[in-house]
């Protein structure tokens, strides 16, 4: 057995969330690279640990030990090397969940390169705009739907010309990366000289979801992956050689919260299922196969879970579940507790953070809140005249920029000075979304701030009404925004997807109207409700909010 975490911490064990908030301290050296202090360590230390464990519909199986990750990952290195990839170039990936998205990201983290993961859903337009603002000089791709095609027209559009890696496919103009591994050195010194990479430099950009405008360039220093042992370690409940799962597809941050940084510094190895198609069904299957202990799932997920009949279904391996990305809807944390005795535990963070607030282990989940704050960040709920609110008050989440580095807060908005400006400002960063905090320190979510409705004095968050709507039975999806309205200034609106078997009326909106009323406060029921047959998303998955508004005002 073995673990490097306190190659990295002061302290690993804990008595409560109050220890663990005061004393939980980071350590690492001005030239810390995740690619040769964690991999290579590893490698060195014990060569024969699992790093991974992949799979995919066909059932193809591959596990990597660390010696493995540190010789595929030098191969990968002295590939990019020779594809003329230095420290500072962006190189993009679209990789979906193949196993050799690992080997490209430590590479990169060894070169000192900056990766730019990207889902694979990725259309033209979006392309165009990752390529021309992040100067990308190569990419390494799956073949997925128009992809390849998408990044040829690219480079005629933009007048540029890239380099161009393929996933065990051969295509002109593109080099087969499988192939093109295997004739690579195994060994990668650490690069010393100008080629040398520290601590607080770039090695990762995330693009936002762009839920209300264009996507940012989030940017991380090497550390990020330190900032990410409170996830993995006191949130996931990674054990020592345990084996870990996130359902996240490598284009988003979620990947590498749940299946890289935090659980190799952990000691815990991740499972990885590269389907083609999501289905509960084959993914409860694929953690019971592989004997997953730590579970991590978007609350989308839990709920496609607890609608299939999994009665029967043997999930005594499954010791520990967690989420994030949206706020957890009661009906579906307590369905899961009763299908698998598992109480699932809330988390929070953006594509600029790592995990910000969370039910760590020590703490109980309270349904309807998202956990108490990481000891990486010093969190405060500041009204519009930047002052503390009261307990119980609603206020903007913020971030204190405390003193020297913090590992778990990014770099900058890249190439971006005024988004710096808007969030960065009065000694905080501020999230953009509203909270409030109980007596008893949890923070409960309201919402995106653009997302809030005022009505009638009333401030009314989305997502405790959209859990209201999902708990009526003839709901399958629910968007709730504001509604202009000359009496009350906003009302709240709902668009609604119907189950299969239920049509819209006025007697099943006036019984969803009356069933929000009984659960939740009354003055938040939807006053207006439309019924459609899809909910404007970005490609993450995330309600376009803004969207709807904006229509509604078109019909105005």
């Amino acid at each position: 057995m073995t673990s490097l975490i306190e190659d990295f911490v002061e302290q690993v064990d804990f008595n409560s969330y109050e220890d663990f908030y005061k004393n939980f301290k980071l350590k690492y050296d001005e030239d810390y690279n995740f690619g040769f202090d964690v991999v290579d360590k590893y490698a060195e230390i014990d060569p024969e640990k699992i790093a991974l464990i992949w799979t995919n519909d066909e059932n193809e199986k591959h596990t990597f030990t660390f010696k493995e990750m540190k010789e595929y990952s030098n191969k990968t290195a002295n590939l990019f090397k020779r594809l003329g990839i230095n420290k500072g170039d962006a190189v993009m990936l679209t990789l979906k969940n193949r196993y050799e998205f690992w080997f490209c990201m430590v590479a990169l983290h060894k070169i000192g390169a900056i990766a730019i993961p990207g889902t694979h859903m990725l259309k033209l337009h979006d392309i165009d705009f990752r390529l021309k603002q992040a100067d990308v000089k190569l990419v390494v791709s799956v073949e997925e739907d128009s992809l390849l095609p998408d990044y040829e027209e690219s480079e005629k559009e933009l007048g540029i010309e890239l380099k161009k890696l393929v996933i065990e496919t051969e295509r002109d103009g593109w080099i087969n990366f499988n192939e093109a591994i295997e004739k690579e050195s195994p060994i990668f010194e650490r690069p010393t000289g100008k080629d040398k990479t520290y601590a607080e430099e770039i090695f990762l950009i995330y693009f936002t979801s762009g839920t209300s405008g264009n996507p940012k360039m989030v940017s991380h220093k090497h550390t990020y992956s330190l900032g990410h042992i409170p996830t993995a370690k006191y949130w996931h409940n990674v054990v020592e050689d345990g084996i870990h799962h996130t359902a996240a597809d490598t284009g988003w941050g979620k990947a590498v919260w749940g299946n890289l940084y935090g659980q190799w510094i952990s000691g815990a190895a991740p499972f990885i299922y590269d389907y083609d198609r999501f289905d509960g069904i084959k993914l409860l299957e694929k953690v019971i196969e592989y004997k997953v202990d730590t579970f991590c799932a978007p609350p989308t997920i839990y709920r496609f879970i607890i609608k299939e009949n999994i009665e029967g279904f043997d999930l005594s391996n499954l010791k520990y579940v967690t989420t994030a990305g949206e706020p957890l809807p009661p009906e579906v944390s307590k369905k899961f507790k009763e299908l698998s005795g598992l109480t699932i535990k809330e988390g929070f963070g953006q594509t600029e953070t790592t995990l910000s607030i969370g039910t760590f282990i020590w703490l109980d989940a309270k349904l309807g809140s998202i956990g108490k704050p990481s000891p990486l960040f010093d969190l405060k709920l500041l009204d519009e005249n930047h002052e503390s609110v009261e307990i119980g008050d609603e206020g903007e989440l913020c971030f204190k920029i405390n003193d020297g580095p913090n590992p778990g807060l990014f770099k900058e908005y890249y190439k971006d000075p005024e988004k710096q400006k808007q969030q960065i400002h009065h000694g905080y960063y501020h999230c953009g979304d509203t909270a409030w905090v109980d007596e008893d320190g949890y923070v409960h979510f309201v919402g995106r701030n653009d997302d809030i409705i005022k009505s009638s004095g009333y401030r009314i968050g989305p997502y405790e009404v959209e859990s209201a709507v999902l708990s009526h039975e003839a709901v399958s999806n629910c968007a709730i925004t504001a509604y202009p309205d000359e009496v009350r200034g906003q009302i709240v609106k709902a668009t609604i997807i119907l189950q299969p078997g239920f049509e819209p009326s006025d007697a099943l909106t006036k019984d969803i109207q009356n069933h929000v009323k009984k659960v939740t406060a009354p003055y938040k029921y939807p006053r207006m409700v439309e019924y459609v047959d899809e909910i404007p998303e970005t490609i993450s998955g995330k309600t376009r909010r803004v969207e709807i508004r904006q229509n509604d005002m078109k019909k105005n």
